[in-house]
């Protein structure tokens, strides 16, 4: 088993594939940490569809997707930028998701949040159409039984003048919470309409907006979600929240570490690259739980470099690799994506991202992977 994968000069080499995959069991959750896979959604395949349609999901391969992560012990969150929200997947696609993936979590005994946003405003929107939206999908993930992940808005950072109108929009939402909700800042770095949120470009400004927030309302967050890709900044975040409120890390360069954490703390995760890393990442996290720190991060600290290379930049199209690799280890039977983002980089990069995967025994048909590789390599032009 060999087979030729091009670099970033354009010359092709011989790799040698493993022939076998990691032995990884499907397990029950996690007593020392609480772990979410932001999960992909499948595309339909024989849709006749153009980038700019409605999504057309394949909502069986969906949700067996879904059972996957939850056999792992893994919690899944939904309808987040992993499932390409806001990138090809708009709100009506998003809703029905978040109905089907809730109803299946209840069968199945999953742990499920949702992603609730505002991204059925499509146009210029003032503060009040932006709580009105808010308030629909805050609604609709309550209703299913969910877990809401109040996500970063588009609209919001557009109409908000200052940290005044973070602060309003978000305690008006906190107080009519049901339950305890996930706060979720993403950074420009995934979303670049997310420029300057929480009112400030200035991220110590914007932190202090965001404890604000939270310090206001501490019972009615479970947790925070913070995807800045900067430890320290978590790390130092981290140490400054209410008793009670977890750090979610949503930092997919510096996982372990943060996961791990330190003396005096550690964080929780919502993480896009334990999509393709579940299985192994659920291993990792059961060792951790034994209070084995060391076997932790042998096992966790390989896996950074697939994750850096899978959200380099420009990291908000990380969703065209998670999906690959998904194809690759026969999730799916196709590398389709809605909004066409499949295209979105380049064959050096889809190589490079088989090869540390193959690496890293990910794949539990090593034959099959190196098969589809090598169909999508000969697309290109690639003879092997």
């Amino acid at each position: 088993m060999t087979i030729r994968l091009p670099d970033t000069s354009g010359e092709l080499r011989t790799y040698e594939p493993r022939t076998e995959p990691l032995a990884l069991t499907p397990g029950a959750g996690f007593s020392s940490r609480t772990v979410f896979s932001a999960a992909h959604v499948v595309a339909d395949p024989f849709a006749d569809v153009t980038p700019d349609s409605p999504a057309a999901v394949d909502w069986d391969a969906t949700l067996a997707f879904r059972r996957h992560l939850w056999s792992h012990g893994l919690g899944v969150a939904e309808a987040m930028d992993t499932a390409q929200r806001g990138m090809g997947l708009d709100w009506a696609g998003a809703a029905e998701l978040i109905r089907r993936s809730a109803a299946e979590a209840r069968g199945v005994g999953g742990r499920i949040a949702c992603g609730v946003g505002t991204d059925q405003i499509t146009g210029p929107a003032s503060l009040t159409q932006v709580r009105a939206a808010y308030e629909e999908q805050l609604a609709l993930v309550e209703e299913s039984g969910a877990q809401a992940i109040l996500m970063a808005s588009r609209a919001l950072a557009a109409a908000a003048r200052g940290s005044e109108d973070y602060l309003e929009v978000y305690g008006h939402l906190l107080r009519q919470c049901a339950e305890p909700v996930i706060l979720h800042w993403l950074g420009p770095m995934f979303d670049p309409a997310l420029e300057g949120y929480w009112g400030s470009g200035d991220l110590d400004a914007a932190t202090s907006t965001f404890l604000e927030v939270i310090a206001a309302h501490p019972d009615k967050v479970d947790g925070v979600k913070i995807s800045l890709l900067d430890a320290q900044r978590e790390i130092d975040l981290r140490r400054r929240l209410p008793d009670g409120v977890r750090c979610y890390t949503g930092d997919d360069f510096n996982y372990p570490e943060l996961i791990a954490g330190d003396e005096q703390g550690f964080s929780h995760a919502l993480l896009g690259i334990f999509d393709p890393l579940g299985p192994l990442a659920s291993e990792a996290v059961r060792v951790l739980d034994t209070g084995d720190v060391k076997g932790f991060r042998e096992l966790l600290d390989p896996t950074v470099e697939l994750s850096r290379h899978l959200f380099r930049a420009p990291t908000r199209f990380y969703k065209t690799g998670v999906v690959f690799l998904a194809w690759l280890a026969g999730h799916q039977s196709h590398f389709t994506m809605v909004g066409g983002l499949q295209s979105a980089r380049s064959l050096p990069h889809f190589a490079r991202a088989y090869e540390l995967a193959d690496r890293l025994g990910l794949f539990p048909d090593p034959k099959l992977a190196e098969d589809r590789m090598k169909n999508l390599l000969a697309l290109y032009g690639v003879t092997q």
